[in-house]
């Protein structure tokens, strides 16, 4: 019995003694913001403003468009944003701005209307040219029919260019 009393002692003493060796031993690095950016080679970045290029026009969505990817590279990295010659360099427009309809009532009316809205993008790393590309982003959203365009209008594209916006940044600089 007091051997086993004896090895319940140095187990007692050795498991913490593990524990501890291993979190000091290991080193673990959280990035909350997903951002995946060498501070010491790119330190700035360019974003132009995204002109609209859609046969269906809101004009506020231009502005809500650029503002929110300014506002995310502004929240989620160190980058400084420079007018010109940057580091990085984001450049695009806005292509597509459509209404589908896609559900049909029982009286043969779209029920559900479907709001898509489409960004081209030109990412540029001068000093990674490797990862340079241009690619097309898109969201989409529906509402009630019943519900008018106007009324229901400004929360859909917040919410379409909030997701074309995290797509952007995803792609750019996030390392997902």
């Amino acid at each position: 019995m007091a051997w086993r009393n004896k090895g319940e002692k140095s187990v007692h003493v050795l498991v913490p003694a593990v524990v501890l060796l291993l979190v000091c031993a290991c080193s673990i690095q959280y990035k909350f913001n997903g951002a995946s950016i060498n501070y010491d080679k790119i330190k700035t970045i360019q974003i132009d403003e995204f002109p609209l290029r859609t046969s269906f026009v809101w004009a506020p969505m231009r502005s809500i468009f650029n503002n929110a990817l300014t506002d995310v590279f502004a929240r989620q990295t160190r980058l400084t944003q420079v007018k010109r010659k940057g580091d990085l360099r984001i450049t695009g427009e806005i292509v597509g701005y459509d209404q589908i309809n896609k559900g049909i009532s029982t009286e043969g009316y779209a029920s559900q209307v479907q709001l898509r809205m489409t960004v081209n993008v030109r990412f540029t790393n001068n000093k990674n040219h490797t990862q340079d590309f241009e690619r097309r982003f898109s969201a989409t959203t529906q509402y009630n029919s019943s519900l008018s365009l106007n009324s229901v209008q400004q929360e859909l594209v917040e919410q379409m260019t909030q997701d074309i916006v995290d797509q952007i940044f995803n792609a750019t600089v996030a390392s997902w």
